[in-house]
């Protein structure tokens, strides 16, 4: 076998040229003692706030408390695989989720390790837990509407890419539907969601997930669970590992919708933890930067600039009240970070009146700016309406005899609240809505009987996408309602009711 000199001298010269003298360093500690997630490290002077370190079971944790003479480790994972005396390695850097279009369609914990049995998630890129959110500079106003489906919220609380959004009310009161309705109602527009469960029931996650499977969501979504069974620093970092996935998708120009299933429950996992740590109790024994917490993670989303690719992130964060306590500590805090906020009240869902939003509780700080020129103008006095129709409604119970003008009114109010009504994860396309607020708002229905009502707008539906696509066609392609088109609207309807009414005769 002969050498080819040339060859190796080649090799040797490249490896010369490319050679850099490194040392790899890492400083290690001991474990002094751990528990409840949580472990006391010494020796490791050097470690970084938010650092990632290493136990010898593989299981990571991330530097949380820098004491005098030991550092709070958070382990995420499993820490009963971890005992005293163990030894800790610093790892130089900071905590980082994996991110990607691999992600997308599968169930994974807050680490990006799968949950739904499909194997090892393939993906390539990593991108750190916590990241800052982009300055004045690096954003643009909310102007493009993003349509949930549903009804109530997208005439009167509208959202638009890059808004958060705040979900509150009472347990089981259709907070999570909301925000399901939401991510179905994305098919088709190319909006990446992510569905971060923190501190929920295993069996309701499953649900969700099926529901979005059902429906064909989880093909654009991700699911990022930290159930109630999960160690609290797993809970605590679910919604930061949400964002990031997002932001992976929002700084490659993308649209994407992060809903977090609930803050509360991160911020009771975070308060958990702070205690642990022996950091002082604040109000209703929180630490002190709780509200930096959230602001810090809220603050993420955005509607880029065209300089930055023009992407956005909108949150849908859901805080959980106790008894409609919308002044507690947490709800108090979230409601002065977000945009605005959607109201669930107990007594209207009980009521039927599904889905169960108080519309004077309820608000977009967005406002009309993120509406559709079409939904604006049909949408424009329907609050002010329903609010006044709900003053009627009480002065009406005292048995009064009302003049017939007043009768009216309400008989058009109870005839809106039946409209606004909306069945679970059947969002409707903004035209079908337009169609539908139209007729209520100009009394076409005030001749239909109440409980028919509901009836009689499905029927409406099927008619304008049957009879008169051309009319609904414009309204789609368009987004506006001109002179033209509201003729031609106005006429479909009247021949709708005139169908109506001979084939319901008695």
């Amino acid at each position: 076998m002969k050498f080819k000199a040339d060859e190796i001298a080649s090799v040797i010269q490249k490896e010369i040229e490319t050679y850099r003298g490194q040392i790899e360093t890492s400083q290690v500690g001991r474990v002094l003692e751990v528990g409840d997630g949580i472990a006391r490290v010494y020796g490791l002077s050097g470690a970084m706030s938010g650092e990632m370190v290493e136990f010898p079971s593989g299981v990571r944790g991330q530097v949380f408390n820098l004491e005098e003479n030991s550092v709070g480790v958070i382990i995420l994972g499993d820490y009963l695989s971890i005992s005293e005396g163990d030894e800790v390695r610093t790892t130089g850097a900071l905590l980082s989720v994996p991110v990607g279009q691999a992600m997308v369609g599968r169930v994974v914990d807050p680490l990006g390790n799968p949950l739904d049995g499909k194997g090892p998630v393939l993906a390539t890129e990593t991108r750190p837990l916590e990241t800052i959110a982009p300055g004045i500079a690096g954003r643009q106003p909310v102007k493009e509407p993003l349509q949930t489906g549903i009804k109530a919220i997208d005439a009167m609380t509208p959202i638009g890419r890059g808004q958060r959004q705040l979900i509150i009310g009472d347990r089981k009161t259709g907070k999570t539907a909301v925000a399901i309705d939401a991510i179905i109602n994305q098919k088709g527009s190319g909006v990446i969601c992510v569905y971060v469960a923190c501190g929920q029931r295993d069996s309701s996650v499953a649900s969700v997930v099926e529901i979005l499977r059902k429906n064909g969501a989880m093909d654009y979504t991700i699911v990022v669970n930290a159930s109630a069974s999960a160690p609290a620093p797993l809970q605590y970092i679910a919604p930061y590992a949400g964002a990031a996935m997002a932001e992976y998708f929002m700084y490659r120009g993308q649209a994407t919708l992060v809903i977090y299933d609930d803050l509360s429950r991160q911020a009771q996992a975070y308060r958990q933890l702070s205690l642990l740590v022996r950091r002082p109790p604040g109000r209703e024994a929180y630490p002190g930067d709780v509200f930096y917490c959230h602001s810090r993670l809220l603050e993420r989303s955005a509607k880029l600039s065209n300089e930055l690719g023009g992407g956005s992130m909108t949150a849908l964060p859901i805080i959980e009240t106790l008894e409609g306590e919308v002044s507690a500590y947490i709800p108090t805090n979230v409601i002065s970070i977000t945009d605005g906020q959607i109201y669930l009240e107990p007594n209207l869902f009980f009521a039927g009146i599904r889905p169960a939003i108080n519309v004077g509780v309820s608000v977009s700080r967005v406002g009309g700016n993120a509406q559709t020129k079409a939904m604006k103008k049909v949408a424009g006095g329907l609050r002010l309406d329903l609010a006044s129709f709900r003053e009627l409604e009480a002065f009406a119970q005292l048995g009064t005899e009302l003049d017939k003008a007043t009768q009216g009114r309400l008989d058009r109010g109870y005839r809106m609240v039946e409209l606004l009504k909306q069945p679970q994860y059947q969002p409707l396309h903004i035209a079908d809505q337009v169609i539908s607020i139209y007729a209520g708002t100009k009394g076409y229905f005030d001749t239909i009987p109440v409980p028919l009502v509901a009836q009689a707008e499905k029927e409406l539906q099927l008619f304008m996408q049957d009879q008169r696509s051309e009319v609904r066609d414009v309204i789609v392609n368009t987004k506006t309602l001109d002179d033209a088109t509201e003729a031609a609207l106005k006429t479909a309807l009247l021949d709708f009711l005139a169908q109506w009414e001979s084939t319901h005769k008695k």
